[in-house]
């Protein structure tokens, strides 16, 4: 989607994972950061295996003391049923006014498996078309029945890590956001590209998805320059992924560029150290891109949908004129 001035319109998201804490505290104090920075939503991770609070009882923890950023939670669907997942991320929905996403994700260890009492571990490709399957799911229970209110969005947001091939057809299929981890622009491009064209195949409107590249962040150096391979020649990639290491200043001179030459819609940003470079992105690298007019300064509505320009989806099942 453009601006009013023609120019496609930037969109920043940022993880709020923080490895063994279990105090809904940090999480609300981050959330309200990234919305004084206008971010498009916040990501919070989870896992079958990890003690603690899940991610949607942390968002939903978080929703009343926020009033725009989108809240999207990581619901896996190798061992949930699809109707527990859609109530959940549509309760968020309704929590947060329509700000709820869902990060769909995948179980694929033994461990997680044993948990449940279940089958092993299947390959990715089975874990993956089961997934599409519930994200198909979810929509048409989304849309199941006209006298029972959807949520306020319709469709919470989906989004998929679209990195890895099984994946990247699910996102091209059923999501709204696909995240794509390389360090290298060209490739990105190449995956945007792919994405939209898959998308286009399953008769979706290409404008309908947005295509973020995820980048971990060490913003340590300050003000300084990147290090070196990581300013003027992109991120490196790492055994966790692509990662930036350097300065704010720096990181808002890669976001402007790749976002310039039409590699991604945006950016999903990941902090390694979640209190400084958190901070250092929200008052650091954003005022940089509102400066030059590249990101926006307010929110353009009340919902995540609003936030990334994406249209409230028409109920598949509705019978009546002007039912939605």
């Amino acid at each position: 989607m453009t601006t009013s001035h023609g120019r496609r319109r930037l969109h920043l998201a940022a993880a709020l994972d923080r490895p063994s804490v279990y105090d809904a505290g940090a999480y609300l104090a981050a959330a309200r950061l990234a919305e004084l920075g206008a971010l498009d939503f916040v990501t919070l991770d989870d896992c079958l295996a990890r003690p603690g609070p899940d991610a949607p009882s942390v968002l939903a923890r978080v929703a009343p003391v926020t009033r725009r950023v989108g809240l999207v939670p990581t619901l896996t669907t190798t061992h949930t049923e699809p109707f527990r997942v859609q109530a959940a991320v549509a309760t968020l929905d309704w929590v947060s006014r329509g700000r709820a996403g869902w990060r769909i994700g995948v179980s694929t260890t033994e461990g997680e498996a044993r948990l449940f009492g279940r089958r092993p571990a299947a390959s990715a490709d089975v874990l993956w078309r089961e997934a599409g399957e519930a994200a198909d799911v979810a929509a048409r229970l989304w849309d199941s029945r006209e006298t029972v209110p959807r949520p306020p969005q319709g469709h919470p947001v989906r989004v998929v890590d679209a990195s890895a091939g099984p994946a990247r057809a699910v996102a091209a299929r059923y999501a709204d956001v696909a995240l794509v981890r390389t360090a290298h622009p060209e490739r990105a491009a190449a995956a945007r590209a792919d994405l939209r064209a898959s998308a286009a195949a399953h008769g979706r409107d290409p404008d309908g998805l947005r295509v973020l590249a995820a980048l971990d962040i060490d913003l340590g150096a300050g003000e300084y320059a990147a290090h070196p391979g990581h300013g003027g020649g992109g991120p490196r990639p790492t055994p966790r992924g692509p990662l930036y290491r350097g300065g704010p200043v720096d990181l808002a001179e890669l976001i402007a560029r790749w976002h310039r030459e039409g590699t991604v819609d945006g950016f999903h940003l990941t902090p390694v150290e979640p209190d400084r470079d958190l901070e250092r992105l929200v008052n650091g690298t954003v005022p940089l891109l509102q400066h030059r007019g590249l990101f926006r300064t307010f929110y353009p509505g009340s919902t995540l949908r609003d936030h990334l320009g994406l249209a409230r989806p028409a109920n598949r099942y509705a019978v009546a004129r002007g039912v939605s």
